[in-house]
């Protein structure tokens, strides 16, 4: 049988490819070693613009209200959230993530199964065979497409042949939730690295270390609250009590990334093709990110109506945004360790962030990306997310987002009759909706990509026709 997708790798960015492949009728089947979901792990930057993304597809009301952490560091340096009204963090169990993700993605049509690995794979001008492990043997798949979201020591990335790049100071941490902890809040950087106490707002406490080009336990070896106390004791001097653990884990590694994102038919996302210390950026969130842009653009493909260079898109857009991510971590690191050599850089620091343009500048630094999509004279709005805002239309309110939930791009017409051409034959790939001016968008028109992107602002048709041919391919024929 042949399969559309495969996918390698069933944590969250691996399942949103699939839930996004499903709900635009393309089936994948998702291959994850875990026989089970992870432990009760939460995240702590499920950010606005993720939000917007799970809201466009109905995923935010599978989830549920979830408690905010109206707080966000960079190097362990607090920025004010208070003045960004359109940033906030959200706290959302990973397993509870999983499981929707994994729901979700089954009822589009993902075969999702677990306790099955990837062990090999070789591929050719028209497809990829995939070598699988599961439960009562080995098989084989054959696919059209590849995608590895199989971690960071990815096999998949491997055996594409695509090399990393590692930068920069190794890790070595300790992650866990306590029921009842009998010490205070703290967050912050110490001479031997950096330890946080945080009350989650449901009761727990969430307990941290982190340390520098330390060796840690060999993997083999399970985390225990006797490791974390030690640890806490090697960072801070001091000697604090923990209990037994809701869940614990250890975390090491070095930032890295690959060089590359494509190789033929084969894709990496997540931390396959980025990683970086979790508590210097937005590791998740840009995975999951990297499963939204590549999604549509592997239907547009498996349609028949991509056009030529979107396929590599996906690298050029997406490798930018996995560099800013890993230049953010890196450079959060050169904040914190040694504090005896940057205590005077940190000082410096933190009176710059009390400058609201830096504010602003570093709270969005992994989650603003813009594409290199805008032309010379193109509206500043091109090349980014566009906003969930309201909308009139002579049929009633809607929104941005509203009109996003359907998985195609959408034509906002909002100059109230200028002439933008026949659009007919990109119906099905785009939707046209006409609204009243909004100052949210400052812009007559705007054409938004499935992702979200916008790729075009004005009025004129000639550059809106070159834009829909850039990015959904020749219209069908009327």
């Amino acid at each position: 049988m042949n399969h559309p997708v495969i996918i390698a790798g069933g944590g969250p960015v691996g399942l949103l490819l699939a839930f996004d492949l499903g709900r635009a009728g393309v089936p994948s089947v998702v291959l994850e070693e875990r026989a089970e979901h992870h432990s009760n792990e939460h995240v702590g930057t499920f950010h606005s613009r993720l939000v917007d993304v799970f809201t466009e597809r109905g995923l935010m009301d599978e989830l549920g209200e979830q408690p905010k952490w109206p707080a966000l560091h960079f190097g362990m340096v607090w920025l004010d959230l208070s003045k960004l009204e359109s940033e906030y963090n959200l706290l959302v169990s990973q397993t509870q993530i999983e499981r929707t993700l994994q729901e979700q993605a089954s009822k589009a049509g993902a075969d999702v199964r677990r306790g099955h690995r990837v062990t090999g794979y070789s591929q050719d001008e028209s497809g990829v065979n995939v070598q699988v492990n599961g439960p009562d043997g080995e098989y084989e798949l054959r696919g059209e497409y590849l995608v590895g979201a199989d971690g960071r020591d990815s096999l998949v990335r491997e055996l594409a042949g695509i090399g990393v790049t590692r930068k920069g100071k190794s890790w070595y941490g300790i992650l866990g939730d306590f029921a009842s902890y009998d010490g205070e809040f703290e967050a912050g950087v110490r001479k031997g690295g950096v330890f946080g106490a945080l009350p989650e707002g449901t009761g727990r406490w969430r307990l941290q270390t982190v340390e520098f080009d330390r060796d840690a336990p060999d993997e083999s070896v399970p985390p225990t609250s006797a490791e974390l106390m030690e640890n806490i004791k090697r960072v801070t001097g001091e000697d604090k009590h923990v209990g037994d653990p809701l869940w614990i884990r250890r975390y090491v590694g070095t930032t890295q990334l690959a060089e590359r994102y494509r190789e033929g038919r084969v894709f990496l996302v997540g931390e396959a093709a980025h990683h970086y210390v979790p508590t210097a950026s937005h590791g998740l969130n840009t995975g999951l990110n990297d499963a939204v842009n590549l999604a549509w653009k592997l239907t547009a493909a498996m349609r028949g109506w991509a056009p030529e260079g979107l396929l590599d898109s996906y690298h050029t857009e997406r490798h930018l945004a996995g560099f800013r991510a890993c230049q953010a971590a890196q450079a959060q690191m050169a904040l914190i360790h040694p504090l005896d050599k940057v205590e005077a850089l940190r000082e410096v620091f933190e009176e710059l962030v009390k400058v609201d343009e830096v504010n602003s500048k570093l709270a969005t630094w992994s989650t603003d990306i813009e594409y290199p999509v805008r032309a010379e004279g193109d509206l500043p709005i091109v090349g980014h997310r566009v906003p969930h805002v309201a909308l009139k239309t002579a049929d009633g309110e809607t929104s941005t987002g509203e009109a996003l939930s359907a998985g195609r791009g959408v034509l906002f017409d909002l100059s109230q009759g200028a002439e933008l051409g026949d659009l007919a034959g990109w119906q099905g790939r785009v939707d046209v909706v006409r609204a009243q001016p909004t100052e949210d968008l400052n812009a007559p028109a705007l054409l938004v990509r499935p992702d979200g992107w916008v790729v075009w602002a004005g009025d004129d048709a000639e550059s809106l026709s070159t834009a829909l041919h850039t990015w959904f391919g020749e219209p069908s024929a009327n």
